[in-house]
């Protein structure tokens, strides 16, 4: 899934097709982060990043702890994500 495909999800009246919209685009962003992260380790970027990897480190974490407070979340509220 891409991030615009969950556009339509966003603009939904029912706040559970919000919630997984958000948790997708969440997941989207993660998935991609991650894959910079790898890059980088393995010295195949195509750009020099800005920001020392710590900072990086400490986004992919929150990042994670969010995913599973959404997770948790749906559980709790019969979300199927």
């Amino acid at each position: 899934m891409e991030l615009k495909e969950t556009i339509e999800m966003m603009q939904s009246e029912d706040y559970r097709e919000r919630f997984k919209a958000e948790y997708q685009q969440n997941v989207i962003r993660f998935q991609k982060l991650r894959a910079m992260l790898e890059k980088w380790d393995k010295g195949d970027l195509n750009f020099t990043p800005t920001c020392p990897r710590g900072v990086y480190n400490l986004q992919i974490r929150a990042m994670a702890d969010y995913i599973a407070v959404l997770e948790a979340r749906a559980a709790i509220e019969g979300i199927a994500l």
